[in-house]
């Protein structure tokens, strides 16, 4: 089980795709300009982070109380990876020097013993590692940790990694079993697989042993986080978690006895995420057993069709198998994205390439609607029904946002958006021996070595336009490609320059060995609009249908198809068209039209309810990309039709 899958230098990756090329694009461009006004409240209409001078006052160099969330630095950080992944991508150059300078401001702010918190540092020093729970001290120096090791990956520089490392061992000294040393665990976790990163980085065994001691420290008896809140006999930062359920951070029971998805999503992800590298660096069955139950709970039994995940509005958190309203969801942006950092651990473990089909389904749609195309708007929430009129203040419809925002007061989303975006690479491809995997049919260019020689692959994918994808391959001294076929594609053909090959599939890769020389591979997935009905326990979906081609999900919007969608009917037996992109979108996906039934009843008037009097207007559908929806202005959308028999 001895993980011998690595991560390709994003030195070395260029993405090139016309849907994914124009937001990393944008990521060096737009998003991470607007971010850091954002974190210097420079950005009118916006709520102010006091980021930057948080730091400042840490550091001496301002006077003033600390403001803003608990976690605020975790915004700073996620800015800098996002930095560093677009210097690596050849698109960052020029905010190199800006980014030197924020991390001396961010070394400044440390104590001499290794501690950075701006919060604790400045307003509540005598609190420190008191209140893990809500206080995200080890959650903030988890993103951290992972900004500095990609910002040393990027540069070569050593400043940062130096402080983390400062940090992480004072963070080493204080949790543990050992004399002296506390017995606790995060409440918000994000700082075992950071500390993971951390030791492949320098090596460092310690690294990898608290990483290890924090995911087998939780949920033991007696419970460390019961027993904290029961000294402390309440909530300082978040009073709305006054019933508090130790279910919700997964600290009930130990990691490695759960065996499905509970609790806050992002911070399940997170866990399941660093489960899933120590499973693999310490060879630890009982841990990847634990992984592949709760993925296979969280992927059959409580993720949406958008690869959403965490359905309650309340906590942000799952709550039972199969309750997967469409309208009231949360699916917050960051529980996909650590969807995807935990089927990438899962798949580099096991060898088995069927993880991705849920990284690229939460890629292709939730991830993406997360932002706008023009990089500057952010979903947090992510339903599948909207009606504007009942996104309102103060009721169950609150957490959901009819269009996209500017920037939260919680603003996890947005910056972990732009991270992902920038380091898109290492969702594409991976490396093993003088194996290229391909885990996306992303346009894209990756260099790197196999057998000692250098091996080049272009991609040129037209996966939504046409289904095929070509592969063009340059290598010295020869090389094999493993190329994923994911479950949509039933009917795959590959072919070597004109001649077809039949390669088995294993383990969700077809495999593909190359001599030395230029060679030149097609893939023909042979994907095609089709619509996907929910299983009969997801009572919110029955008697429904979703329209999908390939990992993309397709929604109504209101722009083309009017109000009162919920009327709409369709017959799944029509025939699906494909017409050009609207004008306005990106990524030259193709639009689909079909026939539709409204369904109204006649005769009502301005009455609430009456005789029932059905009647039937036929009517023309266009349906886009779930990702691309509220890119045109504000309006209705809905994912799941009424199937009319």
């Amino acid at each position: 089980m001895k993980q011998e899958r690595k991560q390709i230098d994003l030195k070395n990756i260029r993405i090139t795709d016309s849907l994914f090329g124009s937001y990393v694009k944008q990521v060096s461009e737009k998003i991470i300009p607007y971010q850091w006004k954002i974190l210097n409240d420079q950005l009118e209409g916006a709520d102010k982070t006091y980021c930057i001078e948080n730091f400042r006052i840490a550091a001496g160099e301002l006077e003033g109380a600390r403001k803003g969330v608990v976690f605020q630095d975790t915004d700073l950080y996620k800015w800098l990876e996002s930095v560093a992944y677009t210097i690596a991508g050849g698109k960052g150059g020029k905010f190199e020097p800006l980014a030197d300078e924020v991390i001396e401001l961010v070394g400044r702010a440390q104590e001499p013993d290794g501690y950075l918190n701006t919060y604790f540092t400045v307003n509540a020093p005598e609190r420190k590692w008191k209140n893990l729970i809500e206080g995200h001290e080890l959650y903030t120096a988890g993103h951290m940790i992972e900004a500095a090791v990609a910002y040393y990956h990027a540069t070569g520089k050593t400043a940062f990694l130096e402080i983390a490392k400062k940090n992480a061992d004072l963070i080493g000294k204080v949790f543990g079993r050992g004399e002296g040393q506390r017995r606790g665990y995060p409440g918000h976790q994000e700082i075992e697989l950071a500390l993971v990163k951390l030791y492949r980085v320098t090596g460092e065994q310690k690294y990898l042993d608290t990483a290890k001691y924090f995911i087998e420290e939780r949920g033991t008896q007696p419970n460390y986080l019961a027993e904290e809140l029961r000294e402390r006999g309440g909530f300082e930062f978040f009073p709305d978690l006054q019933d508090y359920d130790l279910a919700y951070s997964q600290a009930d029971i130990p990691p490695v006895e759960q065996k499905k998805a509970q609790g806050h999503s992002v911070r399940d992800m997170y866990m399941c995420s660093a489960m899933a590298d120590l499973a693999g660096e310490c060879e630890d069955e009982r841990l990847l057993s634990a992984c592949k139950a709760i993925w296979e709970n969280m992927t059959q039994r409580q993720m949406y069709i958008t690869g959403g995940i965490g359905t309650s509005g309340f906590r942000e958190r799952f709550t039972t198998d199969y309750d997967l309203p469409n309208a009231t969801n949360y699916s917050e942006t960051c529980a996909s994205i650590g969807l995807m950092m935990f089927g990438q651990r899962l798949s580099a473990v096991t060898g088995d390439a069927g993880y991705y089909d849920s990284v690229e389904r939460a890629l292709y749609n939730t991830v993406l609607a997360g932002i706008n195309i023009e990089g500057d708007r952010y979903f947090y929430v992510n339903p599948l029904e909207v009606v504007p009129e009942f996104c309102t203040q103060h009721t169950y419809m609150n957490h959901v946002k009819p269009i996209r925002q500017k920037w939260f007061s919680i603003a996890c989303c947005p910056p972990n958006v732009a991270r992902t975006l920038a380091s898109l690479g290492q969702y594409v491809y991976a490396q093993e021996g003088s194996s290229i995997l391909i885990h996306q049919f992303i346009s894209s260019e990756v260099q790197t070595e196999t057998k000692g020689g250098t091996t080049a692959v272009k991609m040129d994918s037209t996966l939504m336009q046409d289904g095929k994808v070509g592969i063009h391959v340059e290598s010295e001294k020869g090389c094999s490609l493993k190329i994923r076929i994911p479950a949509y594609a039933e009917n795959w053909k590959i072919f070597s320059g004109e001649k077809e090959e039949k390669p088995e599939i294993q383990n969700g890769y077809i495999t593909m060995v190359l001599p030395a020389g230029e060679h030149t591979v097609t893939l023909d997935l042979d994907v095609h609009p089709h619509w996907v009905a929910a299983n009969d326990q997801v009572r919110a979906d029955a008697g429904k249908a979703a329209l999908v081609k390939g990992p993309v999900v397709y929604c109504l919007e209101e722009v083309e198809n009017g109000k009162l969608l919920s009327q709409v009917c369709v017959k799944p037996n029509e025939e699906v068209k494909e017409e050009p992109s609207p004008e306005g979108l990106v990524g030259n996906i193709p639009a689909l039209t079909y026939p539709g039934t409204r369904i109204k009843n006649a005769g009502l008037g301005n009455q609430l309810y009456g005789a029932l009097e059905i009647e039937k207007e036929a009517t023309q559908l266009t349906a886009i990309p779930y990702c691309l929806w509220n890119n045109r202005g504000e309006g209705e959308m809905l994912v799941w039709h009424r199937v009319l028999i």
